[in-house]
Formats: C-alpha cells, structure tokens, sequence
C-alpha cells in the first residue's frame, strides 16, 4: 500500500498498515510510524481513534514529547480545539524550566524539559507521544507535569508496547493506542506482518548493520 494510496474499505486502525520497517540497523528504532503522516486519510483517522476515548473527559491542554509527539499531539490540540505544551528534550527551551532524567528506548540518558509558567494546580493534561516503548520518556513528562500540580487526564499514542514500562502506565493512567488486541503480539515481537510488504523492496537490515 503506498503511504498516499487510500483504501476503499477502512476498518478501524487500517492505517498501521503504512508503518515502513527499519532499514538502517539497530542503531534506530525498529518501524517508522511517520510514514502513516504521509497519507492525509490516515493521519485523520489516527487522530480520531485516538481522542475517541476521551471525548466525554474534561481536559485543559494537549502536552506533546519532543519530537515526534509534537506532530500527533499538535494535530489533536487542533482536532479537540485545545493549546498546546511542548516538553522539550534537554537545551532547546530559552525560558524558565524544571526537568527529569530518563533513560530512552536506546538505554541512553537523556534530560525532558518543561516551561514552568504553564501548568498548575489541576490543569487537566492529555500526554501525547508518538510510541511508548519502554516508557521511560513517558514517565518522565508525566513526573514533570504532576510534579507542577497539574493532573493526567490521559494518555494518547499510537502503541504501548508490553514493556514492563507500558505496563505500569496503563495500569495508573487512562491510556488511548491505536494497535487493536490482536496485533499486539506483532507490536511486543517488534514485527508486523505487513512489512512483508516491504521485503521486495528493502536490503537486509541485519546483513547491513553487520
């Protein structure tokens, strides 16, 4: 399926259909989830699943990750008519911050910076990321945003991988994914049966990385 094609029929997540695999090695994440942005139907119909389930729930502002939960959680401030907070990765913000440690996907340590003049005391937020892998970087905004007083009104990303990380989120946090039960096996093994797609057309990542 090619990133601008659109299907006749849509059932529910059909989009995850246009995340391309890793051709680069592991040096980089497994899949590109950005390549679903490209098809203008798709990233519609991501954001419309994803705020579905908080569409009765009172929220205050849309925080998005830096850098790819900047794109999905712009599109939802807009979709949902709500400002937008970003929470920057460490040396990009010119005001006041707090921060937080954390340690990536990759085990890398990294710094999450927030402007303090923002949240406050109740400010209903809904965090959004792109992928929540071991949810390290998650948890980090969500310390950032509690730790000003403000309050998590849910979580929004395309998938939450059974990561002892994504576990403990889901299990304290209304959360909202777009991987249907019956593929999350496909999204913890880190392939998907559609990048079969793919395999004609790409070289062999491990014999490149080698």
């Amino acid at each position: 399926m090619d990133a601008l094609n659109i299907p006749a029929e849509r059932g529910r997540s059909w989009y995850l259909a246009l995340i391309a695999p890793n051709v680069k090695g592991p040096r980089y994440a497994w899949l590109d989830p950005s390549r679903l942005y490209c098809n203008q139907q798709a990233l519609k119909d991501c954001v419309e699943d994803l705020v579905q389930p908080f569409q009765n729930d009172a929220i205050d502002i849309i925080a998005g990750i830096d850098a790819m939960g900047f794109v999905l959680g712009a599109a939802i401030a807009y979709h949902l008519g709500k400002g937008f907070l970003t929470i920057r990765k460490e040396g990009h913000s010119c005001v006041e911050t707090n921060s937080k440690n954390y340690c990536d996907y990759t085990g890398q340590k990294k710094l999450l910076e927030m402007r303090t003049d923002v949240v406050k005391k109740d400010l209903r937020v809904l965090l959004v990321d792109q992928w929540i892998e071991t949810g390290g970087t998650m948890e980090a905004a969500i310390a950032l945003i509690e730790e000003q007083g403000g309050t998590i009104a849910g979580i929004a990303t395309i998938c939450i991988e059974d990561s002892e990380g994504g576990k403990r989120i889901k299990e304290k946090y209304k959360c909202s994914t777009c991987v249907p039960d019956h593929l999350q096996p496909q999204f913890n093994n880190k392939y998907l049966e559609t990048f079969k797609a793919f395999e004609t057309k790409i070289p062999d990542v491990q014999n490149k990385s080698e």
